[in-house]
């Protein structure tokens, strides 16, 4: 397919509320951690909204107050109980590991820019056998945070893609306002943490309701630009 049917050659996704349906669990091991180092709860909606950004970043707006000492106990409380000790599921959306191969065969790159850990990402890719899919992916821990547009520009840069031939997928106002800092289109998914009308308040070029409606979307997309 070629640029004039179709604005879109590289297709950056974000991964927990996108791709797989985690934000329950990161929710509880937000709690939990939070009580175990007997630090002032959050109502939910609070802990949901930061979901996305770097661990350090979604502390600092949690507890902005937070000195070394906090963020240090807080990191590594949160990770031990994510990684190994909470038992409440993380699926993949329905349909995901069929889209990515669809994707794939019909000739677009995809990425990952995420707000997790590297040792978080790989060890979810590994697990889902979803590393195939993506020529190369980004996390919080190795560059800036979201909505800065570090991770998305490395990215571009790494494969040298243009702005306007990229297209970040995801749940989050992160999400949308990193794309609008790296001067790429964005596309919102209900499907995780923020509502339709806060996305919708960004101006992304479209919404949907989960990732797997995303062919159906893009098809659309390449008709009007060739129309």
């Amino acid at each position: 397919m070629t640029s004039e049917e179709n604005p879109y050659q590289l297709l950056v996704f974000d991964w927990d509320g996108t791709l797989m349906d985690s934000v329950a669990r990161i929710v509880a091991c937000m709690q939990s951690t939070i009580e175990t180092l007997g630090i002032a709860p959050l109502p939910e909606q609070r802990l949901r909204h930061v979901i996305g950004l770097g661990m350090q970043e979604a502390i600092l707006q949690l507890y902005p107050d937070a000195d070394d000492d906090l963020l240090h106990a807080f990191t590594q409380a949160y990770r031990e109980r994510f990684l190994f000790n909470d038992d409440v599921p993380m699926p993949l959306f329905a349909g995901v590991p069929e889209l990515l191969d669809d994707l794939r065969k019909q000739g677009y790159w995809c990425a990952v820019a995420t707000g997790k850990s590297r040792m978080g990402l790989d060890r979810v890719l590994e697990e889902t056998g979803l590393d195939i899919h993506f020529l190369t992916t980004r996390c919080a821990d190795e560059t800036l945070s979201k909505p800065h547009p570090q991770m998305l520009l490395d990215i571009m840069d790494e494969l040298g893609v243009m702005p306007a031939r990229t297209l970040m997928i995801g749940d989050s106002t992160h999400d949308l306002l990193m794309a609008r800092n790296a001067g790429t289109d964005a596309l919102g998914v209900t499907s995780g943490v923020h509502s339709a009308q806060e996305l919708l308040s960004l101006g992304p070029k479209g919404l949907v309701d989960g990732v797997a409606q995303l062919p159906k979307w893009l098809k659309c997309r390449c008709q009007g630009q060739s129309s």
